[in-house]
Parts: structure tokens; C-alpha cells; sequence
């Protein structure tokens, strides 16, 4: 209920990166340019929810719950699940803008968001976002059972009243940050089962560690906003983007073990354990290329090749079940 800002932090895949430069995003009012037509407030509303984000939060969702079934899909409680999860989702990210709108409002590819750029008032997006996330716990815990209301109850506090106001203080809030990012798949498994189970924990470690060169990757590319909005995201700090580059190759060589772990638990067979090792020397390639030369460039190849990877891989993932 990242990431990805998933991707999310916590799966936040940030469209907006594939923009050339910072520049490139939409300005906000203060920049001199002004939207040829104002957004209504009812998509003012639905763009603090972060749709393209919790988009990921869906799926992820989706895929826990798929790969738990061990016979046929209850329909209904997948999408009783899926609903309550991304209301969850949605007023995580509502709430979240809430609390950096000052900060959203210092960066240009933030600045022209409802409420920096105005359109909307900090009581409204507070109450809407509070609404949006009592009755997606709400949902959860009437329609699925309790640990899954937990888990998103867990995530949307630690997203809001940990990640978010960590940005601002340490380095390390991407680490926290992709802690609810991992969370979606792990409420889809306790959906079926009403429990954590190891199978759970695997899917968890899998989106953890990828979301980790997918956000440095982006906070490269965004280094100057985020040094302007006053986030103490890694690349700001590490100026020559040694350490940077070292976190992205570890994550990425990581992310290769960690992500056969579910053909160790007998989750998913020979397909796609050599998918899973294509795709992640594949990924692990395109961190090396961006560690070493630590251009936007490679960046921005780095980001792209995170957005290919993880549906690439929950695709096979899904394909090759093991019933």
C-alpha cells in the first residue's frame, strides 16, 4: 500500500518519471504557468487517492489471494478484499498528502496537486482522507475477517504517522516506507487463510526488496525537488551517488534469491523459477549500469526496467502456480 510511492513510498511507481527532466512536470502556479482548464473538485478528490499508485495495491492484493486459493476463487471475498483494501489504500495516500502539502507545494512536480496548488483545503482533504480509511478498515474487518483489517490498519498507520514525517529526518524512511509497500500481498493471503503464513512472507520480501532500486531510481531523478521540498531521501545527501549505488546493487542482487524463495515453498514450479532469474539479472544489469555510471540516464532506464520487472514476474508467478 506502498510502494512502488506500489510506490509509494511504498509502491509509488511515479509515472512522472518517465518525464526527461524535472522540468518536464506540470508546474504549479507559482512557476508562471497556469492549466488551460481547472480540474473539477470531484477529480481533485480522486487524484488524492493516488489512483495509478494503489492501482499496484490492487494487484498485489489480487495476487496474495490468487496464489493462497488452493481450489476455486470465492469471487466475492476477492472483491470485498480489494475493496477495502484500496479505500485503505486511498486514504493513506489522501492523509499523506495532508501532512507534506507545504512540502508539495516546494517542488514543481507536486506543486500543481489540489491541495498545494489550492483547489482544495487542508480540512477537506483531512476529513475525506480519515473517511476513506475507517471504511476500508471497516470493510475489511465486516466482510474479510480481523487480521486482514489489521494489516491494513497497520499499514495505513505506518504510512502516514511513521514513513511520511520520517522523510523529513532520515535517510532510512524508504527502508520503513517499503514496509506497508510489501503489506498488500500479505492481506490477500490472510483474506483466504485468516492468518501470516510463510507462502505470505515470501510474496512480502519480494515486493520489500524491489521496491528499494525503484525508489532510489526515482529519487535520483527527483534528487533536486526533493532537496527543495525538504526530504532526506538518499541521493540528496549522497552528492557523488556512491553509497546510492551500492544500496541499488544490493537490493538488486538481493531481489534474485529472494525472489525464487517461492519455488523453495512449492508455490510455483520450473517455469517461472527460470523467469525469475531471467527477469532478475536482467533487473540486477540495469542497477549495475546505473551504480556505475550514476547518470539520469540510467536512472530512468533503472526505473523503467523496475516498472517491466514486477508484473513480469507476479504474470509467471500467477502462470506457474503450483494447486
Amino acid at each position: 500500500m506502498t510502494p512502488t510511492h506500489v510506490t509509494s513510498a511504498a509502491t509509488d511507481i511515479d509515472v512522472d518519471a518517465l518525464a526527461l527532466d524535472p522540468a518536464d512536470a506540470s508546474p504549479g502556479p507559482g512557476a508562471g504557468a497556469v492549466a488551460a482548464v481547472r480540474p473539477s473538485r470531484l477529480a481533485d478528490y480522486y487524484e488524492l487517492t493516488k489512483p495509478r499508485m494503489n492501482f499496484l495495491v490492487v494487484v498485489t492484493t489480487a495476487v496474495g489471494y490468487y496464489m493462497a486459493v488452493r481450489h476455486s476463487v470465492e469471487w466475492v471475498r476477492l472483491v470485498q478484499t480489494i475493496v477495502g483494501t484500496f479505500l485503505t489504500a486511498a486514504g493513506a495516500s489522501v492523509l499523506n498528502q495532508f501532512v507534506e502539502r507545504d512540502h508539495d507545494a516546494r517542488m514543481p512536480r507536486t506543486a500543481n496537486r489540489p491541495l498545494p496548488a489550492g483547489r482544495l483545503a487542508p480540512r477537506e482533504a483531512l476529513v475525506f482522507g480519515v473517511a476513506l480509511g475507517a471504511l476500508g478498515v471497516a470493510t475489511l474487518a465486516l466482510l474479510v475477517n480481523p487480521l486482514t483489517a489489521f494489516l491494513g490498519l497497520f499499514t495505513l498507520a505506518t504510512y502516514v504517522f511513521i514513513y511520511t514525517p520520517m522523510k523529513r529526518f532520515s535517510t532510512l524512511n524508504t527502508v520503513v516506507g517499503a514496509i506497508p509497500g510489501a503489506i498488500p500481498p500479505v492481506m490477500g493471503f490472510a483474506a483466504v487463510h485468516g492468518t501470516v503464513t510463510v507462502e505470505a512472507l515470501a510474496l512480502f520480501g519480494v515486493l520489500f526488496v524491489w521496491q528499494m532500486p525503484h525508489f532510489l531510481a526515482i529519487a535520483i531523478l527527483y534528487r533536486k525537488d526533493y532537496a527543495a521540498g525538504g526530504f532526506l531521501m538518499l541521493p540528496v545527501v549522497d552528492e557523488s551517488l556512491e553509497m546510492t549505488g551500492r544500496q541499488i546493487v544490493l537490493y538488486a542482487a538481493a531481489l534474485v534469491p529472494v525472489s525464487l524463495m517461492p519455488v523453495a515453498l512449492h508455490m510455483a514450479g520450473p517455469v517461472y523459477f527460470t523467469a525469475a532469474t531471467l527477469l532478475g539479472l536482467g533487473f540486477l544489469t540495469f542497477g549495475i549500469s546505473c551504480a556505475t555510471s550514476r547518470t539520469r540516464l540510467d536512472a530512468r532506464r533503472l526505473f523503467l526496467s523496475s516498472i517491466m520487472y514486477l508484473p513480469l514476474l507476479l504474470a509467471f508467478l500467477m502462470f506457474d502456480k503450483v494447486r
